[in-house]
């Protein structure tokens, strides 16, 4: 845990990408919250999103937001996750579940560092640390072509692994604080 702590404060200071890999429960979303902590972005959000519960239907419109009118439903403007998170961190948890179709939009966005809300064509400029995490076996997924390799090499700027806990039973305690 404490090797993981030191290289999150070598890490917190910058602004690039982080990519965790780890089983699921093994401290994924408290060490992305800890690197928030420690940047120069901890006094603005950390937005964190769920991707394995995003659907086609609804991607663009929870992470970009969405006019009054836009669709069936939008009843009013909407402020997306991505935007909620403007000078601060954006967590993507279980980016590895993301569909192909949705890497496309997510991969555009981080690229431009921009968006455009459904209904609309003004674009927002992006100002937000993206760190990402995934139990998944990534590099297969990246090999057998089902998570794209432009994405992955977008969000792994730097690598963190975690262990199982069951390889590192001291650590145990240190997630229920």
């Amino acid at each position: 845990f404490l090797k993981m702590l030191s290289l999150v404060m070598r890490v917190a200071p910058t602004d690039t990408s982080v990519l965790l890999l780890g089983e699921t429960g093994t401290g994924k979303e408290m060490i992305a919250r800890a690197t928030h902590e420690a940047s120069l972005r901890s006094s603005a959000p950390f937005v964190a999103v769920d991707c394995s519960g995003l659907t086609e239907t609804l991607f663009e419109s929870e992470l970009f937001g969405h006019e009054k009118g836009s669709f069936t439903g939008a009843i009013a403007r909407r402020t997306g996750l991505v935007e909620s998170a403007t000078g601060g961190t954006l967590f993507l948890d279980e980016i590895g579940n993301l569909p192909a179709d949705l890497q496309i939009k997510l991969l555009s966005a981080l690229q431009s560092k921009s968006i455009t809300k459904v209904g609309s064509n003004k674009i927002i400029e992006l100002d937000v640390r993206v760190i990402c995490a995934t139990n998944a076996p990534i590099y297969d997924l990246v090999k057998k072509g089902s998570f794209r390799q432009d994405l992955f090499y977008r969000i792994k700027t730097i690598e963190i692994n975690l262990p199982p806990l069951r390889d590192r039973k001291e650590d145990i305690s240190n997630l229920f604080h």
